[in-house]
């Protein structure tokens, strides 16, 4: 018989991505107007917002590949959440109190990046540590739920609070992050460690760039390159929409910030449906209330398994679709429609994504592959906005919408090529 799915216990883990989720919306959103308030150019702004990026290549595949090694009484991955979290809330509520001067605010900003990297592989990777290959997609959905959560909670929040008063946003952001992550030391038990066979050395960040370069099959390797290449398109638009918003739509920084919450509002609608789509699943409807008898069944819903791959693409053809139509709105209210549904197709890529990395892993080196997958990510993050702030000072901000479209069809390109792997159960 087939185990039930843990939706409590995948719940509670959902609380890590809901405490990161929350302060980078905030970071990419009200950090960018401050910078350019300084005199900074769109492209030094988008050099700074690469900060993180450069940071998290090199830090968190490292900090992945080094929680699969550690031992402690607190288990593998809490010891970096107990560090990081604290360490980021600190530096980012000191961000709008120095905004002012230059050197200081950039030294908050290396802060707060620092503090994230820290602690954002080993949370990750809790979904690699506690479902099976084929749970992983419905996990990963609950979770990028909690996440789309908050930050539709920072994005709408933040944007009210930062009319009442700029500190307002990164205090309060903080704060929740801090009790998010709370809830995930207290709550989530971590499974206990793979035993080691003797004279084993647990398999680190190089064993796993070999073992996705090496073989006949470079699945892996255009996976990657798929990642890195949404991930370009779309964080660049991410981080230059309120700078696009207030220079060519004419509306303030919060409300632009605010904008984006249909983007993330759509994102939590159709996160566990995105990872049931690829996985396939049934869901038994009860009714537990009066005049119903106690669990009363009503019906059932047998969702087909697309795979992950179709479920991805179909996603990306979405987004593509969406950025050219985005192009040429003017109005406000049109383009909230617009971002909506790309927040919809978003999540059939973010969701599954993943899950097809850990498809490529070993129980044994969850974090180091998680560690691959932000690498990637962080790549693209450091080009796409210094290419798209590049590409903004030559042509004007309504340019960010063909580049994140080009980028956006280079991905659909590169998973063309790739090989769905077949999920096994881990040793």
């Amino acid at each position: 018989m087939t185990p039930r799915f843990p939706w409590g216990r995948t719940f509670l883990l959902g609380f890590g991505f809901f405490g990161i989720s929350i302060l980078w919306p905030l970071f990419n959103s009200l950090i960018p107007p401050m910078l350019e308030d300084l005199g900074l150019s769109a492209l030094v702004t988008g050099i700074i917002l690469t900060w993180d990026n450069i940071i998290n290549m090199f830090v968190q595949p490292w900090i992945g590949s080094l929680s699969d090694r550690t031992r402690s009484r607190f288990g593998r991955r809490k010891p970096f959440l107990m560090l990081g979290a604290p360490l980021a809330a600190v530096f980012f509520i000191l961000i709008p109190f120095v905004r002012e001067n230059f050197i200081l605010i950039a030294l908050a900003i290396l802060g707060t990046n620092v503090g994230m990297a820290i602690f954002r592989s080993p949370t990750i990777a809790y979904l690699g540590d506690l479902f099976l290959p084929g749970e992983r997609s419905k996990a990963n959905g609950v979770i990028n739920l909690m996440g789309g959560l908050g930050g539709a909670v920072a994005l709408f929040g933040g944007g009210a609070l930062y009319k009442l008063g700029v500190p307002l946003p990164f205090i309060v952001g903080a704060g929740v992050m801090l009790v998010a992550i709370l809830v995930v030391l207290l709550a989530v038990r971590e499974p206990a460690a793979p035993a080691a066979v003797s004279g084993e050395v647990s398999p680190g960040l190089r064993d796993a760039i070999r073992q996705v370069a090496a073989g006949p099959d470079v699945s892996g390797l255009y996976l990657l390159a798929a990642i890195f290449a949404w991930f370009v398109g779309w964080n660049a638009m991410e981080a230059f929409f309120t700078i696009y918003a207030r220079s060519v739509l004419g509306v303030s920084v919060g409300s632009g910030t605010q904008m984006l919450t249909a983007f993330a509002a759509a994102l939590i609608l159709f996160a566990i449906p995105s990872g049931m789509l690829a996985d396939g699943a049934t869901v038994d409807v009860r009714l537990n209330f009066w005049p119903f008898p106690a669990n009363f069944h009503l019906f059932t819903i047998r969702i087909p398994k697309v795979g992950r791959k179709p479920t991805i693409l179909t996603g990306l053809i979405g987004m593509l679709l969406g950025l050219m139509v985005g192009a040429f709105v003017r109005d406000p209210t049109l383009l909230l429609v617009v971002l909506a549904m790309m927040g919809g197709f978003w999540a059939l890529v973010n969701i599954n994504s993943l899950p097809m990395i850990y498809d490529l892993s070993g129980q044994k080196s969850i974090g180091a592959y998680t560690g691959l997958y932000y690498f990637a990510s962080s790549a693209a993050a450091i080009i796409g906005p210094i290419l798209a702030g590049q590409l903004i000072d030559l042509t004007g901000p309504t340019s960010i919408w063909i580049f994140s479209a080009i980028f956006m069809a280079g991905a659909i390109a590169c998973m063309l090529w790739v090989k769905p792997k077949v999920a096994v159960t881990p040793a």
